[in-house]
């Protein structure tokens, strides 16, 4: 049994609003079409049906730019199969019914109260029981990471990984922050045609995950935060985001900074814990990823890496898939697909 009840404006969240309601049906193709269009395609399978009317499943949704909040139920018992969710976290919180979710090799059960916190990476397999009702976060891959970096104070050495188990009712300050998203969306939803309303709705949720789910970044993150840099490292980064495409040697980004190469590497490492190199490696690396995301993409991703200073492509692809969870080949396949 959950430790804590669900507060009662989250047992009525995203309810009665027809401009939130997706669909609700008993048609099975058509739960999984719309249901595939709000996350991604994946494979369903309607195992036990439930009578009366009850028996529709419904889908109402909300998006605050990168992050969307969804409000799923399965009627009766079904199988769902997306394989990896690659480019977006997904936050599930049963607010009835269980569900048996399984990550990779760990299978989490989920209940209300008990949720799961599913990374992109993981090989996802879902089963719903009990006609399960659930709140679910979709929080897009890159911000999320984008934000983890920028609370480091350098680029994320290694993707985001998230514990899955979310016991989410008994982490207040997660519990408060979703009851505030969803009065705010309730009680005024013309705010969230403001971006700086929508940006702080954003980083709200965001922030609060990051700091309130074990992941294998908490320690860090629970320091005292990344250290001011000296300018002339700030100069650095600023020069290499700007011209990454560009020849940059250590000599010339010392030169760039006004400070020996000795300074420049001491000020790296202190403040950035990698060194200006691998700075500039991992900038590129990330711009190789969002041409390889263009669905207009033409060059294969021996080309892309070239054209971004990758000439090793054997070195090259370790650190892509260490990057970002996946061979390039991978990303390009799917965009194209």
């Amino acid at each position: 049994m959950p430790s804590k009840k669900v507060p009662p404006s989250l047992v009525d969240a995203l309810l009665g609003q027809p401009q939130l309601q997706v669909f609700e049906s008993d048609d099975a193709d058509e739960v999984r079409d719309k249901v595939g269009q709000a996350f991604k395609p994946h494979r369903f399978e309607l195992l036990r049906e439930v009578e009366g009317e009850s028996a529709h499943s419904r889908l109402h949704q909300f998006s605050l730019g990168k992050v969307s909040l969804h409000r799923l139920r399965y009627a009766g018992e079904a199988n769902v199969d997306p394989d990896r969710l690659e480019e977006f976290f997904l936050v599930q919180m049963p607010l009835a019914g269980r569900a048996g979710i399984q990550c990779d090799q760990q299978l989490i059960d989920t209940d209300a109260g008990r949720g799961v916190v599913i990374n992109p990476s993981q090989r996802l397999k879902m089963r719903y029981r009990d006609s399960c009702d659930q709140l679910m976060l979709r929080i897009d891959r890159a911000e999320l990471e984008q934000v983890c970096s920028h609370h480091l104070g350098h680029p994320l050495k290694q993707p985001l990984v998230f514990d899955s188990a979310f016991n989410w009712l008994d982490l207040p300050a997660w519990r408060l922050a979703l009851e505030y998203v969803t009065q705010v969306q309730k009680s005024s939803p013309d705010s969230l045609h403001h971006r700086l309303v929508l940006q702080q709705l954003q980083e709200l949720l965001i922030n609060t995950l990051l700091s309130q789910q074990p992941n294998n970044y908490t320690e860090q993150l629970a320091g005292e935060g990344p250290s001011l840099a000296p300018r002339h490292v700030k100069r650095v980064e600023e020069y290499i985001e700007a011209h990454a495409e560009e020849a940059l040697t250590p000599s010339r980004l010392a030169e760039i900074g006004g400070v020996s190469l000795r300074t420049l590497y001491a000020g790296f490492h202190e403040f950035r814990q990698i060194g200006p190199i691998e700075y500039l490696r991992t900038v590129r690396l990330h711009r190789v990823r969002d041409a390889l995301l263009k669905p207009a993409h033409q060059l294969s991703v021996t080309d892309t890496a070239l054209a971004w200073g990758f000439t090793h492509m054997g070195r090259f692809s370790k650190a892509y898939q260490q990057q970002f969870g996946e061979k390039p080949s991978e990303t390009l396949r799917r965009v194209q697909e």
